[in-house]
């Protein structure tokens, strides 16, 4: 073992006296910076076209009143995503809906929701996928402005509601005043 040319100094083992300086110097740190505040901002808010306002909240669920017929049991939200589907700069919300029967697995809804200046409550714009389709939506996004969708169906009709066959991606972009459906690049069904 080398030893050191340096001998030990005494300011490297450390006693009680040296962590209450340390303590005391670091309260009168905080003490001092307390004290000394910076001046009020000067700089001035304009208003005019260059003001930046705060982004519009997306469309809220609830109250809204979807178009399904549920009968004696009530439309349940099960997803939900937001973003600029129609490129105003103010987001849509897109949410998947079902009734909340007791058994068995429904068949999803999927609506776009929107809410106009002064409305209190979102009101549907559109219907991406009716109940009538048969189709469970386990995910759904928005994504540089267009709707994604993970679904799962059926291959014919004699396929039980307990056991979809089928997996698709599914996407629709606002075009030509409505929203056109296609499969997103490198998806493929099941």
């Amino acid at each position: 073992m080398q030893h050191s040319a340096v001998p030990e100094l005494a300011h490297t083992h450390t006693k009680p006296i040296h962590w209450l300086a340390t303590a005391a110097a670091v309260a009168g740190v905080v003490a001092l910076s307390s004290l000394v505040q910076p001046g009020p901002a000067t700089a001035a808010q304009t208003s005019g076209p260059h003001t930046a306002t705060a982004p519009a909240a997306a469309p809220a669920t609830t109250g809204v009143d979807f178009p399904l017929e549920c009968g004696p049991v009530r439309a349940l939200v099960q997803r939900q995503a937001t973003g600029d589907l129609d490129g105003d700069g103010r987001p849509e919300t897109v949410a998947v809906v079902h009734c909340d029967a007791p058994m068995g697995t429904p068949p999803d809804a999927l609506y776009v929701l929107t809410r106009g200046a002064g409305e209190k409550t979102a009101r549907v714009v559109a219907t991406l996928i009716d109940t009538e389709e048969r189709k469970t939506v386990t995910r759904v996004s928005v994504v540089d402005g267009a709707v994604r969708a993970s679904l799962l169906g059926y291959s014919t009709a004699d396929v039980p509601s307990c056991c979809p066959d089928v997996k698709d991606i599914a996407q629709w972009r606002w075009k030509d005043d409505r929203f056109v459906r296609s499969t997103p690049a490198g998806a493929h069904s099941v």
